[in-house]
């Protein structure tokens, strides 16, 4: 199925490949929803694996995460360096593997503890832990053993008494506060050498 736009590339700005912002979409899904992509561009969806995978082995790619809290509150992290499967001779083989390199931000850097991991979904079991981070955090995200960020976690308004199964940038809010908004975009790098 698949998000629907006129994604690759959106050369003039910045894509959009991750959006949360009301909870109107099920973001607990299998391995097929997650390669393929699901929900509206216009609202909240994930872009899809494969095609964020198709973008970012185009040239070199920034990714930017803004995020929002309940109380209206803002942050970002920024990596100058992003790719999805960028050495992956099949990446769907080898678990779409996130890259990222020189954070900068108001956010904490939450994501280099799952920089170099494949993804995992409820149903595909990818990550250093014994059990499926997905399946104990209802989310789906390169997790490690589990999770520092879990931006496709649960929908939860805010503070919640559960354990880090929201959406979570833990440098930020912490490990029981789950954001309202976050927005995950890439764009290209500009070239200084020319």
């Amino acid at each position: 199925m698949g998000v629907t736009n006129s994604s690759l590339c959106s050369l003039i700005g910045p894509q959009v490949i991750q959006r949360r912002e009301d909870g109107s979409v099920n973001f607990f899904r299998d391995w097929e929803s997650y390669r393929e992509g699901f929900g509206k561009i216009t609202g909240e969806h994930w872009l899809g694996l494969r095609q964020i995978h198709a973008l970012s082995i185009q040239g070199n790619y920034e990714l930017r995460i803004d995020l929002e809290d309940f109380e209206n509150s803002t942050a970002f992290a920024q990596y100058a360096t992003f790719g999805v499967g960028l050495f992956s001779v099949n990446p769907d083989d080898d678990g779409y593997p996130l890259t990222i390199a020189d954070y900068s931000g108001t956010a904490g850097d939450s994501l280099i503890k799952h920089n170099g991991m494949k993804f995992t979904t409820k149903d595909v079991d990818n990550d250093h832990s014994e059990n499926n981070c997905a399946s104990f955090y209802q989310g789906a995200w390169w997790y490690r053993n589990c999770h520092t960020s879990n931006l496709n976690g649960q929908y939860l308004r805010g503070q919640h008494t559960s354990y880090a199964d929201g959406i979570e940038w833990s440098s930020w809010t912490g490990w029981q506060y789950s954001l309202k908004f976050t927005e995950m975009k890439i764009r290209p790098t500009r070239d200084d050498s020319k």
